[in-house]
């Protein structure tokens, strides 16, 4: 069985802590971390809105960005592995995070990942846009944590009212 953990910045801990507990001890396990490829290119543009066309940096600033995302992306992973304390596989990605997320998962045995919209009470808002994409569109069974304790049953939203056919 391939077990693949999708780890994000401040949610990681959960989704290795949730491999450690629900996947085979013989599971093939990748920690994936994805980068998106607009950071770059928004430093670039940056630097030219601030100094206009005439002047040119002697390095170009997306290029540092891209080293220092790639850098952090390297520690979290090196990390995620320290605290999985097993053999596994990592895996560093670049573009829509979505997207790559899907992609990697087609043949895995399990999907971890964890909710990263409002967490502070239940609901559909606990799951921001990228974790909606992964969950409605995974071409494999989804483990889907809080990266925290979960919120109380009280936080749940009220029941709407039943239609007017139904009553």
């Amino acid at each position: 069985m391939r077990v693949i953990a999708w780890l994000v910045e401040g949610t990681w801990p959960a989704c290795v802590d949730a491999v450690r507990a629900h996947a085979p001890e013989d599971a093939e396990v990748t920690l994936l971390h994805v980068t998106g490829e607009d950071a770059p290119a928004l430093a670039q543009g940056a630097l030219a809105g601030l100094l206009g066309r005439a002047a040119r940096p002697v390095r170009d600033p997306g290029e540092r960005v891209a080293e220092l995302s790639g850098a952090s992306a390297r520690e979290l992973l090196d990390a995620a592995a320290a605290r999985l304390g097993r053999a596994c596989v990592r895996q560093e990605r670049t573009g829509r995070a979505e997207r790559e997320v899907v992609t990697a998962a087609e043949g895995a045995g399990l999907l971890v990942l964890a909710r990263d919209g409002e967490r502070r009470r239940l609901g559909p808002h606990s799951l921001g846009p990228a974790a909606r994409f992964v969950v409605d569109h995974a071409p494999c069974p989804v483990l889907l944590v809080w990266p925290e304790e979960a919120p109380g049953l009280g936080t749940l939203p009220p029941s709407p009212p039943p239609p007017p056919h139904r009553r």
